[in-house]
């Protein structure tokens, strides 16, 4: 599980230092990974933004590969996708 407060810390970090390496020396509980936001479906919601990246959350709950869920109950960690600029 993933608690908002969770997410706020992790936000705060990434705001830092994004790169999934750094992240998981900050939270070494949490997996971490990371993208562009258009490599992620749309079927899937943010749990958490801050300025250049969009925070989703990661489930291995099914015992094989990672997954996108939108249930922060079966989370075990973040995908970090950074925003890309429509310029």
């Amino acid at each position: 599980m993933i608690t908002p407060s969770q997410l706020a810390m992790v936000g705060e970090a990434a705001l830092l230092d994004a790169r999934a390496g750094s992240l998981r020396k900050r939270f070494p509980d949490l997996h971490f990974s990371e993208c562009s936001e258009d490599d992620v479906s749309p079927r899937y919601h943010p749990a958490f933004s801050v300025t250049g990246y969009d925070l989703f959350l990661i489930t291995g709950a099914t015992g094989h590969c990672l997954e996108l869920t939108n249930n922060a109950e079966i989370a075990t960690g973040i995908l970090i996708a950074s925003k890309v600029d429509d310029e």
